[in-house]
């Protein structure tokens, strides 16, 4: 498997996001629910639904997820501290993505995707994405995965949220096609 150069692995443990564990998805996101209210549910929910509900039903959307059982993504931790947000999933999951035209399949093969990156202010900068998205890939590797597949950002708008294309081509991903002159599709076999 392809490692992200960068943070060493060891430097960051990626753990799934589980119904123990969501007092520390606070601590990480605390009031604003990472950006803006988001709660990662944008890629999840309609968007009449995720704007409905804005920060407290975004909230609450994820909350009741966790507790149903779905592992909506990867904590990242530094000395067991939690530092870094992944959401990695099967495509299926995020509805949005699916109902999307701009970011439509590219092809019938079964993938997970890779929608969010989420790090503590203080650890920007550190090289912790690349070892988040190695978490991320191991993770989905380890649930039966075969293909992850992101969207990220190509060059520098500020809106990184989804990665950089230099993140995904560092930890291993190659481009499959632009979806507009901002963003692409990147994948990776897993395995």
């Amino acid at each position: 498997m392809s490692r992200a150069k960068g943070a060493r692995r060891e430097e960051l443990a990626c753990h799934p996001l589980t119904e123990e564990r969501w007092p520390d998805l606070l601590r990480l996101f605390g009031d604003r629910g990472a950006a803006n209210g988001c709660w990662c549910m944008f890629w999840r929910l309609r968007r009449s639904e995720f704007e409905a509900n804005r920060s407290p039903g975004n909230r609450r959307a994820l909350r009741e997820l966790v507790r149903s059982g779905v592992v909506p993504g990867v904590l990242g931790y530094r000395d067991d501290e939690p530092v870094g947000w992944c959401s990695v999933a099967p495509r299926e999951e995020y509805g949005s993505l699916e109902r999307s035209p701009k970011y439509r399949r590219t092809d019938e093969t079964p993938v997970w995707s890779v929608v969010c990156f989420f790090l503590a202010r203080e650890h920007r900068g550190e090289g912790l994405a690349a070892a988040l998205l190695d978490g991320a890939v191991t993770y989905a590797g380890q649930q039966g995965a075969t293909v992850v597949e992101g969207y990220p950002v190509c060059g520098d708008d500020g809106s990184h949220y989804m990665g950089t294309a230099s993140l995904f081509e560092r930890c291993g991903f190659t481009q499959v096609r632009r979806v507009d002159e901002r963003r692409a599709v990147y994948r990776r076999e897993v395995g």
